[in-house]
């Protein structure tokens, strides 16, 4: 088996966050945990995962400290996998992702959902990146610049 690169000393945000949840199944699980999900049997029944792989995803999950065990509600003797402030965090970057098939895919009609705002029933509004007065920002509008107090460690100088 190959090793992979490790992304977690990177000096990059974005690879940084990718070695956390950058891989699909990672980020399926925490979409079905957002919904609701808690346990083991749930994750593998509504995703079809093989159980190894989920096994293996979740203590990664576990480990970046975006999802946590306790014990079952219900009392019985299973764990159940909760997210975390930091899990709960992520639920923008799943917007974005959505919205971002929603416009681009070849075949959006076959898209079964629409994300609405629970209390109004309401389509979700498309996220948007403003500067911090307020200007709608495209691409073209931003640059990356060293932080005063940055170190720059690791592989890269982007992201």
């Amino acid at each position: 088996m190959v090793k992979r690169t490790s992304f977690e000393g990177d000096a990059c945000p974005i690879a940084r966050s990718l070695e956390a949840i950058g891989d699909w199944w990672s980020l399926l699980i925490i979409r079905e945990a957002l919904f609701g999900l808690r346990r083991f049997g749930e994750f593998q029944s509504k995703l079809g995962m093989a159980k190894n792989i989920l096994a293996a995803r979740l203590r990664a999950l576990v480990d970046h400290g975006i999802l946590e065990t306790a014990p079952a509600s219900d009392g019985s003797a299973y764990s159940e996998y909760l997210l975390t402030p930091k899990g709960r965090g992520t639920f923008p970057i799943l917007v974005a992702l959505r919205q971002w098939s929603e416009a681009f895919d070849d075949h959006p009609e076959e898209i079964a959902t629409i994300l609405v705002d629970r209390e109004k029933g309401r389509p979700v509004r498309k996220l948007e990146l403003r500067a911090e007065d307020g200007r709608l920002l495209a691409p073209d509008d931003t640059a990356l610049k060293p932080r005063r107090s940055s170190k720059m460690v690791g592989r890269s100088r982007s992201g």
